[in-house]
């Protein structure tokens, strides 16, 4: 019997639903979960969700086990949400079925002696971060909104600006807890710097969008929090100046919390937008630079050594931003050039290629651009060669065109030795693009492995992988 031939019915889904969790957290009317239908997605791709669907918030392990056991029985999808801030429809509830809510499990201990955090996948990002900072340690990853909850940035692995110094996501998962959509409970690692027990099955859930498993708790990898930090602007008159500096940056010994490349029209878009000034308003493309370290004697010494490179390219000048106040207003602009655009947004690309090809990468999409008439901004993580590329409404008018956009550019990421995503995921929005870069055994393995965790194809199903799933 195929999904297609189910008939749900709600009224008994939910009541069984309220025997697990209680009569409150379990919701079904549907204009009080609006809000669990959609992610960040821009609305011209976001996929239509499912007019069928209970919400469900359990408060334990436990409960979310006996969920799954009775959607797995029932042969009823399950959508695990976060805090709905992916950008490729990863998180849209897509069939009728049930919409699993872990924000109750929001819970973190912090274990100072070890330099970790336990944090229940409902926890936020921003609450991690407080927690760390309350307890004089630094969580160094920054993978964007701070309303993002744990268990979805395991689940898609996520990223940010900080990645290249310290990493993504995945460098900082020591040890997950996961309910299996057949309801059994499993653990991996724990508080271990060493774990060579057996084929690593938690770097296999780590990024896997939901589709193997729900993960439930997360022991993370914290750091003694900076003595120092310095931001840096550095404005250029062209782009290819700006990029250039990024590999020589590199390649000095220097290594930055973050090197950020923007440019000047966007950057400004995004300070009108929080109604801020933004601090440097020259040049036509800017790298925003991050610097942590032991002392502030060492840091100035870095920015010297970085001054010098950025100026041999022709740098028009070096603007730093010491108190903490002016780096926080930085990263807060830069961090909301997305939502800035977004309302005049069809799609929001996420191509990486090596460091050095990042020239190449901008010189073929100003031809692209070019080629439809278009202006496609772009930004991003120069640092580790990842670069968001944006369609917008206002010179694309159709998605056909927009469509053939975003296949020129991952085929030219793919030629220079990239993929079409170093961060975002593949979602639902990504599934047709995956075989320009997975080649069929690839997609077969992965499929086999999506069977063996869930062989009723209950969680988050017709997400990751293409084709239809046999049942």
């Amino acid at each position: 019997m195929t999904r297609s031939h189910i008939n749900l019915d709600l009224d008994s889904i939910a009541d069984e639903l309220k025997s697990i969790v209680g009569d409150r957290w379990v919701i079904t009317q549907y204009e009080l979960m609006e809000s669990y239908l959609k992610d960040e997605t821009p609305d011209p791709l976001r996929p239509k969700p499912a007019e069928k669907l209970v919400l469900v918030k359990p408060s334990s392990t436990t409960e979310v086990s006996s969920i799954l056991k009775f959607a797995n029985n029932k042969k009823i999808p399950v959508f695990p949400v976060g805090g709905r801030t992916g950008l490729v429809g990863g998180a849209v509830p897509t069939e009728p079925g049930i919409i699993l809510s872990l924000e109750r499990m929001n819970k973190i201990e912090i274990d100072k002696e070890n330099l970790m955090a336990v944090a229940e996948a409902g926890a936020t990002l921003g609450d991690l971060i407080k927690s760390a900072e309350d307890a004089n340690l630094f969580f160094p990853p920054h993978p964007g909104d701070e309303g993002a909850q744990i268990g979805g940035l395991v689940a898609t692995n996520a990223g940010g600006a900080r990645a290249i110094k310290y990493g993504v996501m995945r460098n900082y998962i020591k040890g997950l807890e996961v309910v299996l959509p057949t309801g059994e409970i499993l653990s991996f690692g724990g508080k271990l710097l060493k774990n060579n027990t057996g084929y690593n099955l938690m770097q296999l859930i780590i990024g896997s969008e939901g589709t193997l498993c729900v993960i439930t708790k997360a022991v993370i990898r914290l750091f003694p929090k900076s003595k120092s930090m310095i931001t840096l602007i550095i404005p250029f008159k062209n782009r290819s100046d700006a990029l250039k500096s990024v590999p020589e940056i590199l390649r000095s010994g220097s290594m930055p919390l973050a090197i950020e490349y923007v440019q000047i029209k966007e950057i400004m878009k995004a300070a009108e937008h929080l109604n801020e000034n933004w601090p440097v308003q020259e040049g036509v493309a800017q790298l925003i630079i991050i610097l942590d370290g032991i002392s502030q004697e060492e840091l100035l010494l870095t920015c010297e050594e970085i001054s010098r490179i950025c100026e041999s390219n022709n740098a028009i000048d070096v603007m730093l931003a010491e108190s903490s106040e002016e780096q926080n207003k930085i990263l807060r602009i830069r961090s909301n050039i997305y939502t800035a655009l977004k309302p005049d947004m069809i799609d929001i690309l996420d191509v990486v290629v090596p460091p050095r090809s990042l020239r190449k990468l901008m010189d073929e999409v100003d031809k692209i651009a070019s080629k439809y008439g278009v202006y496609l901004p772009t930004y991003g993580h120069a640092g580790d060669g990842n670069l968001h590329v944006h369609i917008m409404k206002e010179d694309v008018k159709n998605l056909d065109i927009a469509k053939k956009i975003k296949n020129e550019v991952y085929k030219v990421a793919i030629s220079l030795g990239g993929v079409i995503t170093g961060e975002h995921g593949i979602g639902k929005l990504r599934i047709e693009n995956l075989d320009l870069v997975l080649n069929s055994k690839h997609i077969e393995i992965m499929r086999n492995i999506k069977r063996i965790f869930d062989p009723n194809n209950i969680l988050n199903p017709h997400k990751v992988l293409p084709s239809t799933y046999v049942e």
